[in-house]
């Protein structure tokens, strides 16, 4: 069918992880994965497509997951005169401890010490045998397969690509000239309608504002309740792990009438749910702002004077 941004679907349970890599925070990646894993209902076939992340801790937490999903096959495809990783054979598995779990090896000199681990035992997966799947192993024999550095420089303009496409919904179904985001008319979202949060990293709430507006975010639902005795901006302590109903633009903060103006292609009886905006690493793609339409003088959000050496 072409290109993932070609034929975007509305996913049956989504969370907003927040970046491009879950290096800086791998236990709530596995979280994610966890509570996404746990709305599957085992009524049709389900195929995993992990990440290319296969060395160092990479590798530990993809046995995390093996352990967690419990897969019937493993399809692994090795690069092309490099031997990456070892074949993930049940066996290897079996005695292999991943980042958050352990091998039989390693569970065996644990047994005598009353040290409990962070994960229940079974989430740790004290099975007595190998697991019991089948690897299907992919060796290419043609050159250049699995090049790291052209796989990131596509992986960003693939990114790019499928935000433009997600926000192509914005657009009229006619044929005809490309209506600029600013001429869309936005929703209106009170401060204290939903609570804020910016995942990958640490944001002052003086400064919270500066860093909402002009982001990409996750329309999220919390169970929590939104409770807030003034009109003021709700922030959440920690990162929710919980469901991401699409996503938006924060096109304009109005402080004086305390609102949040929003872009996005959710559509209404969808949005009565949304509570939470997750902002995370995801940066709205660069031609969106330079190439807005109309503007004399400087553009919105686009700037050169800033100090290189910072």
């Amino acid at each position: 069918p072409g290109p993932p941004f070609t034929h975007q679907q509305t996913p049956r349970k989504m969370v907003y992880y927040g970046q491009t890599s879950c290096e800086q925070d791998t236990e709530r990646y596995l979280d994610v994965v966890k509570y996404v894993f746990s709305s599957y209902k085992k009524e049709v076939p389900l195929i995993i497509n992990t990440m290319g992340w296969v060395k160092g801790e990479g590798l530990l937490l993809l046995i995390d997951i093996i352990r967690l999903v419990s897969p019937s096959h493993i399809v692994q495809m090795d690069v092309y005169d490099w031997k990456a990783m070892a074949p993930l054979t049940p066996e290897y598995v079996h005695l292999t401890s991943g980042l958050y779990t352990k091998g039989t090896q390693q569970a065996k000199c644990k047994m005598g010490m009353d040290k409990v681990e962070s994960w229940s035992p079974s989430e740790v997966g004290r099975d007595v045998s190998a697991p019991d799947y089948k690897l299907l192993y992919v060796h290419p024999e043609f050159p250049r397969a699995g090049v790291a550095g052209e796989v990131r420089v596509h992986s960003s303009i693939l990114r790019d690509m499928a935000i433009l496409g997600y926000l192509g919904q914005l657009q009229s179904p006619d044929i005809g000239a490309v209506i600029p985001l600013h001429s869309l008319i936005p929703y209106q979202v009170p401060f204290n309608a939903v609570a804020l949060r910016v995942i990958h990293t640490d944001v002052t709430p003086s400064n919270i504002m500066y860093a909402v507006n002009a982001s990409w975010v996750g329309l999220c639902w919390i169970p929590d309740e939104i409770r807030c005795q003034s009109d003021g901006p709700v922030l959440l302590t920690q990162t929710p792990v919980c469901d991401c109903l699409g996503f938006g633009i924060v096109r304009g903060v109005d402080m004086k009438k305390k609102l949040y103006h929003i872009l996005t292609p959710v559509p209404p009886e969808n949005l009565r749910q949304v509570n939470c905006l997750l902002l995370g690493n995801i940066a709205i793609p660069n031609c969106v702002l330079v190439g807005q339409q109309g503007v004399d003088g400087e553009i919105p959000y686009v700037t050169s004077d800033y100090n290189y050496s910072i």
